[in-house]
């Protein structure tokens, strides 16, 4: 009996043990995110484009300015090519204006240069006797007054006003109080961020068509009209081209705004502007029509870079806002 209470009692201790055995422990890494990528500095979008291009089939100078944001004028110009622009298959063309080769400083010291003289030689003839320009040594006779006579005093030079150095000569201007000077308002202002300062206007007052996709190859908004209509310049700018030079455009009308952003007009009618000449905000510069497409429309582009951009994230909300 006694046994058999010994048993039980060590089988109880050994339970009891096991149970507060502790349960292991896994160690897991910070589940902490990632911190988030630093935006770009100022906000400036990465100019994409490269310094050189290779031509392929069916590129024309116009072409490559326009998928670019250059004016081919400025591509013909740094590459050496002269009008008609003829281009040919596998040319590497440069994308960037050269930088200008550096130039010497002139000197500005004064540079010593000897004067050149030519000895005197005085004319002879045959009754005048030679001419010595050296002195002449002349004797006195002897006397007891000569020789107690004292030495003749050679005059002394007249002393030379003395020079004043060129900072004391100058008489010290008044002191006065500076005035804060403020900015002139002529004066033009640094500009900022990377032009996106545009205020754009809608080129005609019509219903839109085919909406921007650029996966589609509808890289602009198609607007529609009336034939003749007058179409307006978007923004201020320089025309860098007017023509029908570019396949699928018709008459076809590209400003350059800045740096950044150009705008196209395309399928008109009539264009009313020349190459290189400056337009306003609102100004006509064609007549809407049907060159190239198969209605009367206006194929509106703005490009950032060269890049086709959504004109109507950057147009009011409507053509009259």
């Amino acid at each position: 009996m006694n046994y058999r209470i010994a048993l039980l009692a060590l089988a109880w201790l050994a339970g009891c043990a096991t149970s507060q055995q502790q349960a292991p422990v896994v160690e897991r890494a910070p589940t902490g995110k990632p911190a988030p990528a630093k935006p770009a500095k100022n906000g400036v979008e990465k100019d994409w484009r490269p310094d050189t291009y290779t031509v392929k089939k069916g590129d024309t100078l116009y072409s490559i300015g326009l998928e670019h944001g250059f004016d081919y004028k400025d591509i013909a110009q740094w590459n050496n090519i002269q009008p008609p622009y003829v281009i040919h298959i596998g040319r590497q063309l440069k994308l960037k204006e050269p930088k200008a080769p550096a130039v010497a400083k002139e000197s500005t010291e004064p540079v010593a240069t000897p004067l050149k003289t030519e000895p005197v030689i005085a004319a002879k003839t045959l009754d005048e006797p030679p001419l010595y320009t050296e002195p002449k040594a002349l004797k006195e006779p002897y006397s007891e007054q000569a020789m107690k006579a004292p030495p003749p005093i050679a005059p002394k030079p007249a002393a030379k006003p003395q020079e004043k150095p060129a900072d004391t000569a100058r008489p010290e201007p008044a002191k006065t109080e500076t005035a804060k000077v403020e900015p002139s308002a002529d004066k033009p202002t640094a500009p900022t961020g990377d032009d996106e300062a545009i205020d754009w206007s809608w080129p005609v007052n019509g219903k839109v068509l085919t909406g921007f996709n650029d996966a589609a190859s509808a890289k602009g908004i198609d607007i529609g009209g009336n034939q003749g209509q007058p179409v307006l310049a978007a923004a201020p700018g320089k025309v860098v081209y007017s023509g029908s030079g570019l396949r699928g455009y018709g008459k076809l009308v590209i400003i350059k705004h800045n740096k950044t952003y150009l705008s196209a007009y395309a399928h008109n009618s009539q264009i009313l502007v020349k190459e290189g000449q400056e337009v306003t905000k609102g100004q006509k510069i064609a007549e809407m029509g049907s060159s190239d497409t198969d209605r009367v429309k206006l194929h509106f582009e703005i490009r950032k870079l060269g890049k086709p951009v959504d004109p109507s994230k950057y147009l009011p909300s409507s053509p009259g806002a």
